[in-house]
């Protein structure tokens, strides 16, 4: 074996640099998850707050959150990751415990804003550097979509370990719940602080003004994130249709925890081989196009089912198809739609550009989702509104931009 082959596979192996960016969208995840799940009822039964208005302190952190996406991004962009994360590490921890502590409304209400605005500082400033060292790791002959997917089977598994540790640290009480969280922040501020590096080379620092009109007019770039938010609001319906489905066919939402366990092991057991089968199969587009394809048909499968008002566990059947299928669309779209994201950014402002992917989305699933929640509660015959929804994928396979090579496989150099 030559020394240049032997230099190619080391080139190709996860530099230090990618395997911390990615324990730390696991980490992440852990303290989120942990808390998250548990939030509306605590607000509901200890602080005593009204169904609209925890409702309205969900979307807050969600706005604050996927809303400043784009200014977190363009700080990073300005700034440097370090700077960037450290800071949002901090105003997580600090918003952990406070809301550990918060027994009225207004610091309720702060402390959720702070937990939202934290992410939206470290989470595009990680995401970005990621599918920048993608790009890297490509041309050193590896495949940009399975660093991709790597990141984004870490952020499933700490969704996944998330709810189980806040569960079993709810037997004490929320609070103790928020503390750790905090903790586990407090653990991915120091490692980072450790060992992530001041300057990371080849990453251009621009100035904060400038950028925001360029990407306005980036017809294509434009293009992915309207077709991305509509993958991101048919993947929401695992948390509005699905419940109702769900409660329809077995008069409870206990099986709900399953059906939730089922896409996310699916994520951690299958999304890598997917990722290298589509890297040698198919292009970005395709691999995009083939995941809403799935996705529709998912939707479809519970459409047809519906008018045989099946119940039990056989109405299940339905929609335990449906998971599968999302998430099956899930992994074909969500790390190569990102991967697809560096090709599509004007140089230099990879992190406003991948910032505001989650962003434009995020705001074409808060009205998207309004509009989900009317078709279901309108009367409409059962088949129309999961119709409907299928057709919410299948019309955004319209919207992607072309690549200028559509028969270049998606792991492939110049992806």
């Amino acid at each position: 074996m030559t020394s240049t082959t032997v230099g190619t596979r080391r080139a190709a192996g996860l530099t230090p640099l990618l395997r911390l960016l990615i324990l730390t969208q696991l980490a992440f995840n852990v303290g989120f998850f942990a808390v998250l799940p548990f939030l509306a009822a605590h607000l509901g039964q200890a602080v005593g707050m009204a169904g609209w208005l925890v409702g309205f302190v969900l979307g807050l952190r969600t706005f604050s959150q996927q809303g400043l996406f784009v200014v977190g991004g363009a700080l990073a962009d300005r700034y440097g990751i370090r700077p960037v994360v450290l800071a949002g590490c901090v105003l997580r921890i600090a918003g952990f415990a406070w809301l550990g502590y918060a027994e009225r409304t207004g610091a309720v209400i702060g402390a959720v804003l702070l937990i939202g605005f934290a992410a939206a500082l470290f989470s595009p400033a990680v995401e970005s550097e990621v599918a920048r060292q993608a790009v890297l790791h490509e041309e050193a002959g590896g495949q940009r979509t399975r660093v991709l997917a790597l990141f984004t089977v870490a952020g499933q598994a700490g969704a996944f370990v998330g709810p189980l540790l806040g569960a079993l640290l709810l037997s004490v009480d929320f609070r103790a719940v928020c503390l750790a969280g905090a903790g586990i922040f407090v653990l991915v501020l120091a490692g980072h602080a450790w060992l992530l590096p001041q300057r990371i080379p080849g990453r251009r620092r621009v100035r904060l003004g400038g950028g925001l009109g360029v990407l306005v007019r980036n017809r294509r770039f434009l293009a992915l994130c309207c077709a991305y938010g509509a993958y991101l609001l048919a993947y929401n319906q695992l948390y509005l249709a699905l419940p109702e489905e769900v409660e329809r066919a077995t008069g409870s939402q206990s099986a709900l925890a399953w059906l939730f366990a089922l896409s996310s092991l699916l994520v951690v057991t299958a999304q890598l081989p997917v990722t290298r089968w589509i890297g040698a199969k198919l292009s970005l587009r395709r691999s995009v196009v083939a995941g809403l394809l799935l996705i529709g048909t998912g939707f479809a499968i519970v459409a047809a089912a519906r008018p045989a008002g099946l119940t039990g566990t056989a109405g299940l059947v339905p929609a335990a198809g449906f998971v599968v299928l999302l998430t099956l669309g899930q992994m074909l779209v969500a790390p190569v739609a990102r991967a697809w994201v560096p090709d599509l950014a004007e140089e230099g402002r990879l992190g406003l550009y991948t910032g505001a992917l989650s962003s434009v989305s995020g705001l074409i699933v808060l009205v998207g989702s309004s509009v989900t929640g009317s078709l279901l509660d309108v009367g409409l015959p059962p088949a129309v509104p999961w119709l409907l929804l299928a057709a919410v994928p299948l019309a955004a396979i319209g919207l992607l931009p072309r690549e200028e090579d559509t028969d270049r496989p998606a792991g492939t150099p110049g992806a």
